[in-house]
């Protein structure tokens, strides 16, 4: 572990403290004298994972700001929303429709407000909030999207279009929002963590106070063991499986390698939100480690059964277009929302 490393990690403690003392909020307590994670929370956020260049590198925008950015959002969302039906609106008709309408869309209406700051990235180290991709990694990243973007298969299409696991990154780790579905289940028992995502029901079972399989099996989402840190759970990732490379959802993508760590901090600041902290670190495609802040937000709603349909449905239409295209001379690029 490196000194920017060590350093990243040193700050989000040092948030964490502050931010209790700040509040003066006491964490409850399991049976077993954990601290008290379990419920289901939501990653719902309109803050994208790096930072957009109109911010101008600032992290922290004022509320003002940050309701003007809002305010366009619900903008387009309420435009997309009207109808298309081609008896009213025949000049609609036959467009390309995307890969879903309005309705399903639930990407989160707010930017990402932590420690009372609205924030305009989920990277806070570096602090220009762009991922250090060195120029192996960014090569890596550009062939894995070149493979993402063809159609000769059903192996290179993405895993949440395949059914395998969610779409990006929502099942972590790290954890990131994705278009729908973006809340987690937590449950704990002395002995483990479990993480469910509701985008695929995607499972993560945390041994806690273990240690990682010998030899690795690479399974989706990595080898997860975890331990207790005064009020904050530590969860350290590695060994992920090697088709889970690319994680890309929406304006949330990074290329990660089967040896990339991951060390998430979940820490619960008051009744109603978890500060949910992560430093990736991963040379053979960074340059430096990087870090996030993201909250976990309360949610009052169930979880539902989540039925994928892609890959029962859409993946063969999608390649049979593709082979037509293929026969027919032209290049087959329909819309890909993630």
């Amino acid at each position: 572990m490196n000194n920017k490393t060590l350093a990243a990690l040193f700050l989000m403690c040092m948030s964490q403290v502050a931010l209790a003392a700040d509040n003066g909020y006491i964490t409850p307590r399991t049976e077993f004298g954990a601290p008290d994670l379990q419920g289901i929370w939501s990653i719902a956020t309109q803050t994208n994972l790096e930072r957009a260049d109109q911010f101008e590198g600032k992290l922290v925008i004022t509320e003002e700001e940050a309701l003007q950015i809002e305010a366009r959002y619900r903008a387009f969302i309420d435009a997309s929303s009207r109808s298309s039906d081609p008896n009213r609106e025949a000049p609609t008709a036959g467009r390309n429709v995307g890969g879903y309408n309005t309705f399903w869309m639930d990407p989160g209406e707010r930017l990402a407000m932590v420690n009372g700051e609205m924030r305009t990235s989920i990277l806070v180290e570096p602090q220009d909030g762009k991922l250090p991709y060195s120029e192996q990694g960014r090569a890596n990243y550009a062939a894995a999207m070149r493979r993402r973007n063809s159609y000769d298969g059903p192996e290179v299409r993405p895993l949440g279009e395949r059914c395998v696991v969610g779409f990006g990154s929502t099942g972590g780790p790290p954890k990131l929002p994705v278009l729908y579905n973006n809340m987690t289940q937590i449950v704990q028992t002395e002995d483990y963590v479990m993480l469910m995502a509701e985008m695929n029901h995607d499972v993560r079972i945390i041994r806690l106070d273990s240690e990682f399989q010998s030899p690795p099996q690479y399974k989706w989402m990595g080898d997860s063991i975890g331990y207790y840190e005064d009020d904050t759970l530590v969860v350290v990732t590695t060994d992920f499986h090697p088709q889970q490379s690319l994680r890309s959802s929406l304006d949330h993508r990074f290329y990660g390698s089967q040896q990339m760590k991951v060390t998430e901090r979940f820490t619960r600041v008051s009744e109603d939100a978890i500060l949910y902290q992560f430093t990736v670190e991963d040379s053979q495609n960074y340059s430096q480690a990087w870090s996030g802040e993201l909250p976990m937000n309360r949610s009052t709603e169930q979880m539902f059964e989540y039925a994928c349909h892609e890959g029962n449905y859409a993946l063969p239409g999608i390649l049979a277009g593709a082979r037509t295209a293929d026969v027919e001379g032209v290049e087959y690029a329909p819309t890909d929302p993630n």
